[in-house]
């Protein structure tokens, strides 16, 4: 069987570390906090903000909710948004998306100062990504599958990493952040002429096409290390499933990240981890 990449024991350290630097800031009169913006009450929101109170308590980071019902206008949407950017004592802002017709995504994002963008849904936040410079944060999720392949030891050293899917929120950022660690990086997608051939080639193959079971067995050989981003619901199955065929593949790999229970159970300790971070950065 192939070695299971957890994620809660990645978490745990995660959040231990932050919560050590969030208790040097309490000992400065700072409380790290988080804003959440969410329009609406859908479930996936709902169940990501419960776990994101939950980890942010455990760590030490205040959060303060600015809920809306879904008929809320740009207007006082953009004016929340504001007060959040004055608010000295917020660090960090998380916009859950996609907001509902009509509010524009782009519009409500653009609005967020990138230093408190603590999940990469600035422009300024995906320069930085792009430059591997410190402006903003890079996605949540995106960090959470280098902090699993770091806390695993992987080396991404030289590695051949091949990268499915090509969205500003995994794809396009997570492989950035592989090239700044000197991985040799090659972009995939659900259109890529012979995708199995192209993952046979990698040592590490991350698998975020948003799609269930884009990666099957024909893709995968010996020896690889699969970090699967993917949360599909499978009616077929009636439960929750990766981007990879897990069943197929979990013999044949060196090692995988179960689904659920791997990189989505860091997101939040990442997003934790930023508005310490931001908050550390504020008091400079």
């Amino acid at each position: 069987m192939s070695r299971l990449l957890k994620g809660a024991p990645v978490a745990a350290e995660l959040s231990e570390r932050a919560a050590e630097r969030a208790r040097a800031l309490s000992d400065r009169g700072i409380t790290p906090t988080l804003a959440i913006v969410r329009v609406g009450e859908r479930a996936d929101d709902l169940s990501y903000e419960r776990g994101a109170l939950k980890r942010c308590e455990k760590v030490g980071v205040a959060v303060r909710r600015f809920a809306f019902p879904e008929g809320v206008s740009a207007e006082e949407l953009l004016g929340v948004i504001d007060r959040i950017n004055d608010d000295a004592s917020i660090h960090g802002c998380l916009i859950f998306r996609p907001l509902p017709a009509p509010l524009d995504d782009a519009v409500v994002c653009a609005a967020l100062d990138p230093a408190k963008d603590v999940d990469c849904v600035t422009d300024g936040s995906l320069c930085g990504v792009f430059s591997s410079r410190p402006v903003g944060f890079p996605p949540c999720t995106a960090e959470a599958v280098l902090a699993l392949l770091d806390h695993y030891d992987v080396s991404l050293e030289g590695a051949r990493v091949a990268v499915v899917g090509r969205s500003l929120v995994i794809g396009k950022p997570v492989a950035m952040m592989l090239l700044a660690r000197n991985a040799t990086v090659t972009m995939c997608h659900t259109r890529t002429v012979d995708l199995a051939s192209e993952l046979r080639r990698a040592d590490v193959v991350v698998a975020a096409a948003g799609h269930a079971r884009t990666v099957g067995a024909d893709a995968l050989r010996e020896g690889q290390v699969v970090v699967d981003v993917g949360i599909n619901w499978d009616e077929r199955s009636a439960r929750l499933v990766g981007d990879v065929d897990y069943d197929a593949v979990s013999g044949v790999v060196d090692a995988i990240t179960p689904v659920p229970g791997g990189v989505g159970s860091v997101t939040t300790a990442v997003l934790a981890k930023h508005v310490v971070e931001a908050a550390e950065r504020s008091c400079r």
